[in-house]
């Protein structure tokens, strides 16, 4: 297995690209519309090549997939489907950073047949946070313990030190991709109750987490987490929680946000002929004279609320238009904030993630443990979000093209043969986890 095709070349395949010209002897390609910053390292390289793709051209696509003996895909999770299907029908092995949906899943069998390994969640979260979780578990019950508590949290911020607009965020990966994360349901078990969280309340319902050596943030649920219990073989939890970490203040400016339809992919606009304001002045039927004061009605706030003065320093009030044509209010706000949440040169991104367990054992006594990834982006380099997102992808697909990874069929990393290598190769590279025990 020499070639191995990249399908997509955004904000963290950096690391991914560089890691396979160095650490492997296979020939990469990448294909995508933009090849951003790894079109240096692609056009220097004589084991690499750069393809134009349109993965909407099925033609095309099915082409390059053929070429390949291992494909890594990191376009949005909604053309997985395609690629997989491709490769399922040209007998290639896959590799995503994305969640497993039921269609995905559904493939197992024929993946299993025909003796190709289809291995997702392949990133920071999903991926690293399975490993480190079943890292933890599997201590736990090779000591005759069970957990009956599991809360997981993880977040991409930006450092401390470059926190400096007033959303308290910057973008080290799609704003897209976060927009459509901030749609979704969630639920999660209490105490042995299930706790539903609907689309709409999901900022409404958060909670401050105090992460060690990193600082207090809000913690609201990411999607849902009971299938993780058996995913994880701690069927017997009476909790389980997985969450996403955003500094304070964040719930409740980007629930207003959602209140006030900036997430609105149906209601489209000329934006050749109308202005940002003159666009939100239509989608909550204002006149336009008193814009400020129309949203702060509309919300049910008061006008010196501070989610006005973040709509404002966002230009979501100004007359500027933008060179989006016929657009909807959803990808309008998405250029928006890819163009003003920016890490400008130097500056660098925070990772954290952090896992809180609860374990039981024969005798009676509980421990609880924790897992903690506190890691910071290179000035002027990578960014956390790129290397924690990119090198587990990479050393998956080294692992699979050297044989060392046998398993068939569609998987996520929470067997020690997957898990166990990726996570010793990432501690050589500085990113690890911090492990802390107390007893209850």
């Amino acid at each position: 297995m020499n070639n191995v095709l990249l399908l997509g070349a955004g904000m963290v395949s950096r690391p991914l690209v560089r890691y396979l010209l160095e650490k492997t002897n296979v020939n990469l390609k990448v294909a995508s519309l933009e090849f951003g910053n790894v079109r240096q390292l692609i056009e220097s390289h004589p084991r690499a090549s750069l393809q134009k793709l349109d993965v909407n051209d099925r033609q095309a696509l099915r082409q390059v997939i053929s070429e390949a003996d291992v494909v890594i895909s990191l376009l949005p999770w909604i053309h997985h489907m395609k690629v997989a299907n491709l490769c399922l029908e040209l007998n290639k092995h896959l590799v995503t950073s994305s969640y497993v949906k039921p269609e995905m899943r559904a493939l197992d069998a024929e993946v299993k047949k025909r003796g190709l390994i289809f291995l997702n969640e392949m990133g920071v979260d999903p991926g690293i946070d399975h490993m480190a979780a079943m890292k933890v578990i599997n201590n736990v019950k090779n000591r005759g313990g069970k957990i009956i508590s599991f809360y997981s949290y993880c977040g991409g911020l930006p450092a401390p030190q470059n926190n400096n607009n007033p959303l308290g965020y910057k973008f080290s990966w799609s704003p897209v991709g976060v927009m459509l994360a901030a749609l979704s349901y969630g639920q999660y078990l209490k105490d042995g109750k299930v706790v539903k969280v609907a689309s709409e309340q999901l900022f409404e319902h958060y909670w401050f987490l105090d992460v060690p050596g990193a600082g207090t943030f809000e913690a609201y649920v990411n999607r849902d987490a009971l299938p993780y219990m058996e995913l994880y073989g701690i069927q017997e939890a009476q909790s389980m929680f997985r969450g996403t970490l955003r500094n304070v203040g964040h719930c409740e400016t980007w629930n207003y946000f959602k209140k006030l339809g900036l997430f609105n992919q149906e209601f489209k606009v000329d934006f050749a002929k109308t202005s940002v304001k003159q666009a939100i002045a239509r989608l909550i039927n204002s006149d336009g004279k008193n814009l400020t004061k129309d949203i702060a009605n509309f919300l049910n706030i008061p006008e010196y609320s501070v989610t006005l003065k973040k709509l404002e320093w966002l230009g979501l009030l100004s007359d500027e238009k933008l060179p989006l044509g016929e657009a909807s209010i959803f990808y309008m706000f998405a250029h928006i904030l890819q163009h003003k949440l920016v890490y400008e040169e130097g500056e660098v991104d925070l990772l954290i993630q952090h896992h809180e367990f609860i374990a039981e054992y024969p005798d009676g006594k509980r421990e609880k443990l924790t897992s903690t990834l506190v890691d910071t982006g290179i000035p002027h380099g990578d960014t956390s979000m790129a290397r924690t997102v990119g090198l587990p992808a990479a050393i998956a697909t080294r692992l699979i093209v050297e044989g060392k990874i046998n398993l068939k069929g569609v998987h996520i990393p929470v067997l020690p043969d997957i898990y166990e290598p990726i996570l010793a190769e990432l501690e050589a590279m500085n990113i690890k986890l911090v492990e802390r025990s107390t007893w209850l």
